[in-house]
């Protein structure tokens, strides 16, 4: 089968791999229908590894570097372990690829994502959705509801970020809250508040295409580029939102977030970050604000596959390039890189 495995930082290829088997009773074989390229993957293309390991085998996968990539994806199941009940061959679903430890097709830990052992089906090894097939334990597959297309299952994962972003804050119906930067995962937050029932949202972003994209989802765009983004703000929200959302990983971004909020107010941090960032302490303590950080999510796909029942992370409001897997490199990664107009790529093996 054709994959798109990573070897280091900028080298990335498309080549023939051999079709995975089920070694588990537990244990579903997926044909993979649509992949998302994340910004998790792009971080690992551009100046990784981060959570691809390289020195050693991660305890989970049991690999290391080289491994396929893409984690965000959704199939049809073709194969079953003997042991296997959430899915039966010909069920289509959305993969949660979070690697922890698990026993007899269920996680071990009622916060599975925040094990010291953390990993990601398509950044830890053990297979990934930039392939035609891959393996995985039952309890990372969720059936697809009828009426969501694969492309959609493909976009569950980056939601479940973004509502495991929402749901951890403090926020509560009425309140208001600041995305900084409208990616993938920024505008799914914009549309995790809409759901949750912020009264205002605003958006900091540079990207024309991006500000239209978040300003069509209904956010406020404030454009940093053209006017003091904390000022602005603190000016629309009288004082300071109640809940800023962090997801661009720029150090100078995280601050703005943090003075966007006010006295009491609350940074949900939600980037990964590829080096360290500064913040004056005394800004957390004077204003007794709240900073916390969340990793993935976990027990959120059901939620977010009903919201998507009801019209909430539509794919033709995020996708806005559809790419063969043997152009992954110059149409997918590269693009991505290059052009900040594109926001959601979605690969197809």
């Amino acid at each position: 089968m054709q994959a798109a495995v990573w070897y280091a930082a900028k080298d990335l290829r498309v080549e023939q791999m051999p079709i995975p088997t089920i070694n588990d009773p537990h244990e579903v074989k997926v044909k993979v229908a649509a992949c998302g390229i994340c910004g998790s993957d792009l971080h690992e293309y551009a100046a990784g590894p981060i959570f691809i390991p390289v020195d050693k085998p991660h305890p989970i996968s049991g690999e290391q570097a080289p491994i396929i990539m893409g984690h965000e994806f959704a199939g049809e199941v073709v194969e079953v372990g003997d042991k296997v009940t959430r899915v039966k061959v010909g069920d289509r679903v959305a993969i949660e690829p979070i690697l922890s430890p698990n026993q007899n097709g269920a996680y071990q830990m009622e916060r599975y994502n925040l094990t010291p052992l953390l990993g990601f089906h398509g950044l830890s090894g053990g297979g990934g959705g930039f392939s035609e097939f891959t393996v995985m334990g039952e309890h990372m597959v969720h059936k697809l509801p009828d009426d969501l297309s694969f492309e959609q299952g493909a976009l569950v994962e980056p939601a479940a970020v973004a509502l495991h972003a929402v749901r951890q804050s403090s926020l509560k119906a009425g309140d208001s809250a600041a995305v900084f930067g409208a990616g993938p995962i920024g505008l799914m937050t914009i549309e995790a508040l809409k759901a949750a029932g912020a009264a205002q949202i605003y958006a900091v972003e540079v990207a024309p295409s991006r500000k239209a994209k978040a300003e069509a989802l209904g956010a406020i765009v404030v454009d940093p580029q053209q006017e003091d983004a904390v000022a602005k703000l603190q000016m629309l929200s009288n004082g300071g939102v109640d809940v800023a959302f962090e997801v661009t990983g720029i150090p100078a971004v995280l601050n703005q977030s943090l003075h966007s909020t006010h006295e009491g107010g609350e940074v949900i941090v939600v980037s990964i970050w590829e080096g360290e960032a500064s913040f004056h302490p005394n800004d957390l303590v004077i204003k007794e604000r709240t900073m916390k950080g969340i990793i993935a999510y976990r027990h959120v796909y059901p939620a977010v596959m009903a919201l998507m029942q009801r019209g909430y992370f539509r794919a033709e409001d995020m996708v806005t390039q559809r790419i063969p897997l043997a152009d992954i490199v110059e149409e997918g990664f590269e693009a991505l890189l290059s052009d900040k107009a594109q926001v959601k790529i979605i690969v197809t093996p």
